[in-house]
């Protein structure tokens, strides 16, 4: 019996392990607030949390976590090594460092934040395997990785997932079709654009005809897709419960290519160090 409220999140199979399709993103969580919301995703469903060394609330997410009461194994929880710790040396200890911040014995997803053009990827990726080999982590990758940097890593390590700004205005189907190839998640931040969608009307005529909203239209676009999984950010509990409501409903092929079409290029994160640039 599952408790009142709550909702069932489908799952991606990557590498013989389910991921759950829809996460909390926690960036620019901060305090009681990030823990607090946090445990109120838990309660409501959710089982895929998302946070990052850069993020500064590991600790609170680690709070939410052991708040909540639910049994460790059914989360599966991501943390990301700051491109200022990708030494190996530095990675084992910042590792550690947000290990004890979470307050659990383990994560289920290590990945690289940004990649660092001066630190070779073959001793970051070698250092996490380490930590996988010792069981701290279950499973290694990638974040805002091109598609030519996803290959190099492939060659060096058995990469798990490359988590992208990924939503209806940005086209990733070079990353979507190495996924396919290489069975490796992709990770969706920045899913409704920071809003964006909401007022696309494309986006709001096919949520009309759902009894839905742009944004949940936005994100079953994406999980809805072999291999992808969506973390949006969310304070507010009706946002925590619009967000996860997106399982009871399908797009049609003409409503996928639709929302496809809406492409347009737009980069929300767009460091001029990324690779890319």
């Amino acid at each position: 019996m599952h408790d009142s409220g709550r909702k069932d999140v489908e799952v991606k199979k990557v590498k013989e392990t389910n991921v759950p399709a829809l996460g909390l993103g926690t960036w620019r969580l901060k305090g009681s607030e990030c823990g607090d919301t946090v445990r109120t995703a838990i309660e409501l469903g959710y089982r895929h949390i998302d946070t990052a060394q850069t993020y500064g609330n590991e600790a609170e997410v680690g709070q939410g976590i052991r708040d909540s009461s639910l049994d460790r194994a059914e989360l599966f929880v991501t943390t990301k090594i700051d491109v200022e710790n990708l030494s190996p040396q530095r990675l084992l200890v910042s590792a550690a460092d947000s290990f004890r911040k979470l307050g659990i014995d383990y994560v289920d997803l290590l990945l690289i934040h940004w990649p660092h053009p001066e630190v070779p990827l073959e001793e970051s990726l070698d250092a996490m395997r380490k930590l996988q080999e010792e069981g701290l982590v279950r499973h290694i990758g990638v974040s805002n990785f091109t598609p030519e940097l996803v290959r190099q890593a492939l060659q060096i390590a058995p990469i798990f997932c490359n988590q992208v700004e990924f939503h209806p205005y940005l086209d990733q189907s070079d990353i979507l079709d190495l996924a396919e190839k290489n069975d490796f998640l992709v990770t969706a931040y920045c899913p409704i654009a920071r809003g964006a969608v909401l007022e696309d009307p494309v986006l709001r005529r096919i949520a009309e005809s759902r009894a839905k909203n742009a944004a949940q239209v936005a994100l079953r676009w994406l999980v809805q897709q072999p291999k992808v999984a969506a973390i949006p950010k969310a304070a507010s509990r009706i946002h925590l419960e619009s967000n996860l409501d997106i399982f009871d409903f399908e797009l049609s092929r003409q409503e996928m290519e639709e929302i496809a079409a809406l492409a347009n290029g737009l980069r929300l994160v767009n460091p001029t160090s990324a690779p890319w640039n």
